[in-house]
């Protein structure tokens, strides 16, 4: 979908990732430019980025940043995902050693960067995605790590998340090829970093149409005083006079 010039702007963003705010900014800031959404699985979206099928994206730290730019936007707080009646879920919080005998999936999905060993004992299967991890967890057969925000994204009501208050963390990032950045993208890099529509690092604002200057009312002619000496006196107004 585009407008009648031509222009619109495609932004990806993986899951977990809530872009409503900044869609609304956008729509209010250049209403005559379409923003159309596309979501896509984390592992995919650099990929989508340099086939050019998107403008910007959302994406999950670390990537591939050859030929991007990147802006890292915030920190997400790592949980573990347990049924609701799992010991953990008696705690406000855990660490990584609490979890040393359960059994921890890790799906090839997976979006948080392991620089030491992985929590736990290794699950009898690698699920495909998290939302299939979900679904074993939910089967009572381990456990599972992700950020807050994915945790919430495949929510049910028999499963409940704790922090893993010593567990790495995934960051959101906006990413977008370095050689395409076109003023859509810099428009919406703007609206990102919360500058306003007049900020100086923004685009400039289209000046506002001169307004025209008010047409000057015609003077009424001065009233000929004499002349109402000359009215016949029966034609002259009766009465007293307004005060």
């Amino acid at each position: 979908m585009t407008d009648e010039t031509g222009n619109t702007f495609r932004l990806a963003y993986v899951p977990g990732v809530t872009p409503a705010k900044w869609v609304g900014v956008w729509a209010e800031r250049l209403p005559d430019v379409p923003l159309t959404l596309v979501t896509v699985p984390a592992g995919e979206a650099v990929g989508l980025l340099r086939d050019g099928a998107a403008d910007a994206a959302f994406v999950r730290l670390p990537v591939d940043r050859d030929g991007l730019s990147v802006i890292p936007l915030y920190v997400e707080t790592t949980v573990v995902v347990v049924p609701k009646d799992h010991a953990v879920a008696a705690a406000d919080e855990v660490t990584v050693a609490d979890l040393a005998d359960d059994e921890v999936f890790h799906p090839l999905d997976d979006t948080i960067e392991w620089t030491a060993s992985r929590p736990g004992q290794p699950a009898f299967t690698r699920p495909a995605t998290t939302a299939d991890a979900i679904e074993m967890v939910a089967a009572g057969t381990g456990l599972l790590l992700v950020p807050q925000s994915l945790a919430r994204l495949y929510h049910r009501k028999d499963l409940t998340y704790r922090p893993v208050t010593d567990a790495p963390q995934s960051q959101i990032a906006l990413a977008w090829p370095t050689d395409a950045t076109t003023d859509l993208v810099e428009d919406f890099i703007g609206i990102v970093r919360g500058r306003t529509v007049n900020s100086s690092r923004g685009r400039t604002p289209a000046a506002a149409p001169a307004e025209k200057p008010a047409r000057r009312q015609p003077q009424k002619p001065a009233q000929n005083r004499s002349a109402r000496r000359d009215v016949p006196a029966n034609r002259r107004r009766k009465g007293p006079r307004p005060r």
